[in-house]
């Protein structure tokens, strides 16, 4: 997991650098507010709770697929920037290990 967040954390840090934004711990926690409020949104256009405003079912499941993403992302970089060891605190919490080999090939798919 720990790779995945460093790819999330480059590509957080280059996008930061080129819009001039300071990423604090305020910048952490209210991106996962915003995440989860574009995933909301995404979420209930799928299903017939907002509008649609003429997007396609595909794009509407593009959509959810593509905030899901962000929020994965801003939930990594926020237990990056706070110490959190998520391998620790899943295993605890959910119970499991994380199989790092699935991890992997999650990234390379995408490499």
């Amino acid at each position: 997991m720990r790779d995945l967040m460093e790819k999330f954390e480059a590509a957080s840090a280059a996008y930061a650098d080129s819009h001039g934004l300071t990423r604090d711990s305020d910048w952490f926690l209210l991106k996962l507010l915003e995440e989860t409020g574009e995933l909301t949104q995404a979420a209930n256009r799928v299903s017939g709770r907002a509008r649609l405003k003429g997007r396609s079912a595909a794009d509407l499941h593009q959509s959810l697929a593509d905030e899901t993403a962000d929020l994965l992302g801003h939930i990594l970089l926020f237990a990056r920037h706070h110490g959190i060891d998520l391998d620790a605190a899943i295993e605890r919490k959910w119970r499991f290990k994380i199989d790092e080999t699935a991890v992997s090939s999650i990234q390379n798919v995408r490499s």
